[in-house]
């Protein structure tokens, strides 16, 4: 599934549309604790977490997900906003809890 499949399923809000939506998102990856989440989220994941600061961006860009799922009502802060344009990352919402975020994507992607 690519993350323009995702944007066009209308599960979740568009809070940051980035540079490549034509990524392939190849798993899910659920995590709060940012230094985890550094080190172990796959690339070409979706990212689904609570935390709505500026670091969640940076390392979103390091770890080279395809995009970020804001659960729980997290929203960004304005300065995270601004960064995630920047960097071109896709940011995405929703008010559900984490797993359940998780299990939608997963279910897109393996049917």
């Amino acid at each position: 599934m690519k993350v323009q499949d995702l944007i066009d399923k209308q599960i979740f809000r568009v809070i940051s549309e980035g540079d490549d939506t034509s990524r392939d998102i190849t798993g899910v990856f659920c995590c709060d604790l940012l230094s985890i989440a550094m080190g172990k989220a796959p690339a070409d994941s979706a990212w689904v977490t609570v935390m709505g600061n500026i670091n969640t961006i940076a390392v979103a860009t390091l770890a080279d997900v395809s995009c970020v799922i804001m659960a729980e009502g997290v929203v960004l802060d304005e300065v995270a906003r601004t960064k995630a344009a920047q960097q071109g990352v896709t940011v995405l919402a929703t008010e559900e809890p984490v797993f359940d975020a998780a299990l939608k994507i997963y279910q897109e992607i393996h049917g």
